[in-house]
């Protein structure tokens, strides 16, 4: 049998969100506000990667929804240690996908680079 070789693709991408607040004593994740995570197709729950472009840390968690129109950013628990207030990150998610097939990711930005 010749299964077909899958591929991982990105998914979706939240650019340019701004961390506002640091939990160090919390599950490890980050909350995001909700209506972000809805524009960029990030689930609650889902797994995410984390790139902070002031520092280069990258990490991966699940993301928490947060109140809808609060632009949160709240990094959690260990991943606190990797952030501060006013870093800005990119929020990543993949899919695995049949190599024969293309995936057109969402990409939702929050600022344009300059």
């Amino acid at each position: 049998m010749n299964a077909e070789m899958t591929i991982t693709v990105l998914k979706s991408k939240l650019s340019y969100a701004v961390v506002t607040q640091t939990e160090l004593y919390y599950e490890g994740s980050i909350t995001l506000d909700s209506d972000w995570m809805k524009a960029a197709n990030i689930r609650a729950g889902e797994q995410v990667h984390v790139v902070n472009i002031n520092n280069g840390e990258r990490l991966v968690t699940y993301a928490i929804a947060g109140k809808a129109g609060s632009c949160i950013v709240a990094l959690n628990g260990p991943a606190a240690r990797l952030g501060a207030v006013g870093d800005p990150v990119f929020v990543l998610t993949y899919a695995q996908i049949p190599a024969s097939h293309t995936l057109e990711p969402t990409v939702y930005s929050l600022k344009k680079p300059s």
